[in-house]
């Protein structure tokens, strides 16, 4: 290999390094963006938004093992989040004849139209965030990322 190519594959990777902390930063804002209005207009968290979209998506009520797979998190921190959710009057467990260990939960009649209004304030504030791209830019950027989640899927 020349140093011309050499120096090229180092640039290249210093490219990629410098995009991979844009992107970073990029959605460690957008985070606190939303993790912000959730905190000033609703008082409540992101892992609860995320706890309740989840199970407004859910087709039923879902086993606490479940819910803490789809959200990528612990059972105890999922836990924790329905706790305080039941005690809020946004969620229901529910008991399972013969079963004392499973309690499916659900999402209230309060607690699904809370979550309407936190849904479409979030897709109101990430569509103003993300207001400066196109759609071409977001296609380009969708093929992007489903590139890079293609290798990760090829090196698992």
């Amino acid at each position: 290999m020349s140093l011309t190519a050499k120096q090229s594959d180092v640039a290249l990777e210093k490219r990629r390094l410098r995009l991979w902390i844009r992107m970073l930063r990029t959605t460690r804002y957008v985070e606190t963006q939303v993790r912000e209005m959730l905190r000033d207009k609703y008082e409540t968290t992101l892992p609860r938004f995320d706890v309740m979209a989840a199970l407004y998506r859910a087709k039923s009520k879902l086993k606490m093992s479940v819910l803490s797979k789809q959200l990528l998190v612990s059972n105890g921190n999922v836990t924790g989040i329905v706790d305080r959710l039941v005690a809020d009057g946004m969620v229901i467990r529910v008991a399972v004849e013969n079963d004392r260990r499973a309690m499916p939960v659900s999402l209230t009649t309060e607690g699904r139209m809370l979550f309407e209004r936190m849904a479409g304030d979030h897709e109101d504030l990430v569509s103003q965030l993300f207001s400066k791209l196109e759609h071409h830019d977001l296609d380009m950027m969708a093929d992007v990322f489903s590139r890079l989640k293609e290798e990760e899927e090829l090196s698992s």
